[in-house]
């Protein structure tokens, strides 16, 4: 079972972008759906994105949220999970957690303020 640990958090201003990474310790290469969650104080932890592979095809689902303005990718060769988010609002504010199979990360903090 692979380890995952987030990185990219940080805080921006409204508008701006982020890209989050989310490193497995092992190959990712069996693992066909990884996701990006993330959790608001006071607030339930909520799906964000998931990438899914079917039959050797890559497929995106988001949060109404989040489209248009995410962009979940992975790079399989390099054990890694993306999150690229821009057009970011305060609402936005949240740690940010991987998903692989039943692994969560440890969270990275995002927070969205001028």
């Amino acid at each position: 079972q692979v380890q995952l640990v987030e990185s990219g958090g940080g805080l921006v201003q409204p508008g701006g972008s982020l890209r989050l990474s989310c490193a497995a310790s092992g190959s990712i290469s069996a693992i066909n759906a990884m996701s990006w969650y993330r959790q608001a104080p006071g607030k339930e932890r909520e799906l964000v994105a998931t990438i899914v592979r079917t039959n050797g095809v890559y497929y995106a689902e988001y949060a109404d949220s989040a489209k248009g303005r995410f962009a979940i990718s992975r790079d399989t060769a390099k054990s890694l999970l993306y999150l690229q988010m821009n057009n970011l609002k305060p609402e936005d504010t949240a740690v940010y957690y991987c998903k692989a199979e039943n692994t969560w990360g440890q969270g990275t903090q995002v927070t969205v303020s001028s």
